[in-house]
């Protein structure tokens, strides 16, 4: 029986590791895709090698193309032919009005979120083609159609674009066999918010969410499993929204 190889983008920590977990208990084999924190991609690996897949670690950064070709050079050197792609990765930058946004912030979000998501899903693309399946999914954010205004618009344009990007790329490679979904999270309760200078920021939104709290990094993972099993296989070019009704 073929295996299923998935990579994952941003998967050393909070959603891209809830997912790398998820992924692994459903019987996928992982390439855990990260950037900085060599000691928390690891500790994701040995996760799903306890959970009976196979974990390899890969540090790039998606904007780079070179790095984009290695990940999935290593990907099927070590595991074998690439089933899956969750573009995962991700950079928000500060919080702030546009007005006070450094032009280089703007340009690293740009280069990940859109450029790193358009580089990881053309190699994708060029893989799956030829063998007539595949499945990915990308991770937008319901910032893309709430606009985040005061928080970082900037960060819900390029979501926006990867909403874009998610409906045509299903409709291009629909004839190939592979399915192209996303998964919007709303705020999720995870170090991002810490990272991005308020720590407090997930807890202090809840009551403006209908579901009244933040949603976890697994109830993220779990819409992303359900989006690459086959029970999702009449499912392509959709945005799913996991946001608690925001």
């Amino acid at each position: 029986m073929k295996r299923l190889v998935t990579v994952v983008t941003g998967g050393g920590r909070g959603i891209g590791a809830a997912i790398c977990r998820r992924l692994a208990h459903d019987g996928h084999d992982v390439v855990v895709g990260y950037v900085n924190d060599t000691a928390a991609a690891e500790a994701v690996a040995d996760e799903v090698l306890e959970a009976g897949a196979r974990g390899v670690t890969v540090r790039l950064d998606t904007s780079v193309e070179a790095d984009v070709e290695r990940l999935f050079a290593t990907a099927e050197e070590r595991l074998g032919p690439v089933t899956g792609l969750v573009n995962n990765a991700g950079v928000s930058g500060p919080l702030g009005r546009l007005a006070d946004t450094d032009t280089a912030d703007l340009r690293r979000v740009v280069e990940v979120n859109l450029l790193g998501t358009l580089l990881c899903s053309r190699r994708a693309a060029q893989l799956m083609a030829p063998r007539r399946s595949g499945v990915i999914v990308n991770v937008s954010s319901a910032a893309a159609t709430l606009g985040s205004p005061g928080d970082f618009v900037h960060y819900a344009a390029t979501k926006a674009a990867v909403d874009t990007l998610t409906v045509g790329l299903a409709k291009e490679l629909g004839p190939d066999g592979i399915r192209v979904n996303a998964v919007a999270p709303g705020m999720i309760d995870t170090e991002m918010h810490a990272e991005m200078g308020d720590p407090g920021r997930a807890r202090r939104a809840a009551a403006t969410i209908p579901l009244r709290r933040a949603g976890t990094a697994e109830e993220i993972a779990a819409a992303v499993a359900w989006l690459m099993s086959p029970e999702a296989s009449y499912t392509t070019g959709a945005v799913l929204r996991v946001s608690g009704g925001r």
